[in-house]
């Protein structure tokens, strides 16, 4: 039952409802679930209705409304993560300590299931036990892990070796060499004063590294000139995209350049207020974060008259995510931020005027406000002059699959695809998913395209595939992580990507037809032209491209021209005629080619 803990956490968070989501996180990480009378209590202390508090713990992977066990394993689900052989170190898991994925062990102890991608795509295969992330899983690692949990063994008492993440930073460039001390770049701009620091940004031509490339300047101009003085910043640090990880690497070795550039976005914008919104999954890197943002308001870099400079008042926030990709669609973080379910909202209003409870709101990634401290430091003409017309600077590039050397590489925009390939020792390349899931998905005669926002746009993933990968089972993969994550608010997402998740596993099961591929092609435009916000859109992305560049990989799963049934009734009953000792013609049903005879 509910008791002083639970009252500390709420008293901790002031009793404030847009602290919702933070008070289950920590409620949780106290009790190892969120119970009908622990819901309750909350609801009462927080005024709201009880519908509203189990919506919100229900809507978010990471929570559990049931008892999730006192170990809480999820492997990393990822096709990166299943190139390496995921599933069965999963299965040989569940086999050592007597559990079916997805159930909460007998005695309550632990429960084994999957999630998805967990950021670690370059060191898998992956797990989180209780958001703890151990990489680079071996059947060895899993029999320890297996005897570590029959033990009952406190985490804090595992072998540290399992926690360790690498960075595996491949190749720098301008920013990734940058060394620069705390405060140097916020010096910078405030000696240009306000407007003379934006119009710089403006100079630069920096534009969103979170894929979609909207020009920085302009969103901060905007969110600047809304009506409203308490102007609000938010770092979008929930990566959700399969295969990226690229954030992970800039907030655990590069936290100050991510709050510098907090820093500067409220400089210009006239913001008070900041947010870093984590994923979930990242929460081990909360404490490091914490550390860094307490010595940076002990040198004057956060707090009030930060550089002794009248007026000039901002501080910044964690705020912790629940395992929900559609949270990285900015609005949708808006209202996670809120303490409300993740659904993204109806545009316009736009954010930069009306965003968190409302107020002028810039939502930027983490590798953008980290980019803005080369700008403070070397002017937005030296910037501009790297890269591309339309894509200035450098792109951090989150290389994972069939490649010798997985990791983060740092390029100029304009870069070749088959540059990226040579220098991460890829061979016999026959694919490359850029951009994760919802990117796009290039074949060998496309090599020498370009990453740059007129060519080859990405948020910074880039998965290789070589000759022996099965290109259906690729798309199939992401097809069932946009089913997964669907927030489930409109209706053609909600529906159609379990359709069409339906359709690549009936394929996949030889049940396919011709009929089939039309329906696929059916859906792939409904989900295009009819979805609520990006992830329904991008949900075909992968089917698109692949039935397009890789048919045959669809063509030779099908058994009939015209209609297959994906469930075969006669088959179903053979255990019945086992047991009934019948085989009879009177025990099998009829085709209606034995009908028409």
């Amino acid at each position: 039952m509910p008791g002083a803990a639970l009252d500390g956490i709420l008293q901790q968070h002031g009793h404030q409802p847009t602290e919702l989501l933070q008070i289950l996180i920590d409620t949780q990480a106290l009790e190892g679930w969120l119970s009908p009378p622990t819901l309750s209590h909350i609801a009462r202390a927080l005024n709201l209705p009880r519908a509203r508090v189990e919506g919100v713990a229900g809507f978010y992977s990471f929570l559990h409304t049931r008892p999730a066990g006192h170990y809480r394993v999820l492997f990393s689900d990822n096709i990166t993560d299943r190139m390496l052989g995921n599933a069965e170190l999963m299965d040989a898991l569940c086999g050592k300590l007597w559990i079916e994925p997805g159930k909460l062990s007998e005695d309550g102890l632990v429960s084994i299931a999957a999630t998805s991608c967990t950021g670690l795509c370059d060191q898998g295969p992956a797990m989180l036990v209780n958001g703890h992330a151990i990489s680079q899983l071996s059947h060895r690692r899993i029999n320890e892990i297996a005897e570590l949990i029959r033990q009952q063994r406190p985490l804090e008492l595992w072998p540290a070796e399992y926690f360790q993440i690498e960075d595996n930073i491949r190749r720098r460039d301008a920013l990734l060499d940058l060394t620069m001390q705390p405060g140097e770049a916020l010096a910078a701009a405030v000696a240009r004063n306000r407007a003379g620091w934006l119009a710089e940004m403006q100079l630069s031509n920096l534009r969103g590294r979170g894929g979609a490339g909207f020009a920085t300047a302009v969103k901060w101009a905007s969110a600047r000139n809304a009506p409203g003085e308490a102007k609000v910043i938010v770092c979008n640090a929930d990566e959700g995209e399969p295969g990226t990880f690229k954030d992970r690497v800039l907030l655990n070795r590069f936290a100050d350049l991510v709050f510098e550039g907090m820093t500067l976005a409220a400089w210009a914008v006239g913001a008070t207020e900041g947010f870093l919104y984590l994923r979930g999954e990242y929460q081990y890197l909360r404490p490091q974060l914490k550390a860094v943002l307490a010595r940076r308001r002990a040198a004057q870099l956060l707090g009030n008259g930060i550089l002794g400079q009248a007026g000039f008042h901002f501080d910044i926030r964690i705020h912790l995510g629940a395992g929900a990709y559609v949270c990285g669609e900015e609005s949708a973080l808006i209202e996670s931020l809120e303490g409300k379910r993740g659904t993204p909202r109806i545009r316009p209003p736009f954010p930069v005027t009306h965003g968190y409870l409302g107020r002028p709101t810039v939502v930027n990634n983490v590798e953008t406000l980290a980019k803005t401290c080369l700008i403070a430091l070397h002017g937005g003409e030296a910037f501009a002059a790297t890269g591309t017309a339309q894509s200035a600077g450098t792109k951090l590039l989150s290389i994972s699959g069939d490649c010798a050397a997985p990791g983060i590489y740092e390029y100029p925009f304009g870069v070749s695809i088959a540059r990226v390939l040579e220098d991460c020792g890829a061979s016999d390349t026959q694919a490359v998913q850029v951009g994760g899931a919802s990117g796009m998905c290039l074949a060998a005669y496309e090599f020498q395209r370009r990453i740059a926002y007129e060519d080859v746009p990405t948020a910074g993933a880039f998965m290789i595939f070589d000759g022996t990968r099965d290109l259906f089972e690729v798309a199939r993969s992401f097809v069932h992580f946009f089913a997964h994550e669907s927030c489930g608010f409109c209706t053609p997402c909600r529906v159609g990507t379990a359709l069409l998740k339906g359709f690549m596993d009936k394929l996949a099961a030889g049940h396919g037809a011709q009929a089939d591929l039309a329906d696929i092609d059916w859906l792939d435009r409904l989900l295009k032209n009819a979805s609520h916000c990006g992830l329904g859109s991008a949900a075909p992305n992968p089917v698109i491209d692949t039935l397009q560049k890789f048919r045959p990989a669809y063509e030779r799963r099908l058994v009939s021209l015209d209609f297959e049934p994906a469930f075969d009734l006669d088959a179903a009953l053979a255990e019945a005629r086992q047991l009934t000792a019948r085989d009879d013609p009177g025990a099998h049903l009829k085709t209606h080619e034995e009908d028409a005879r």
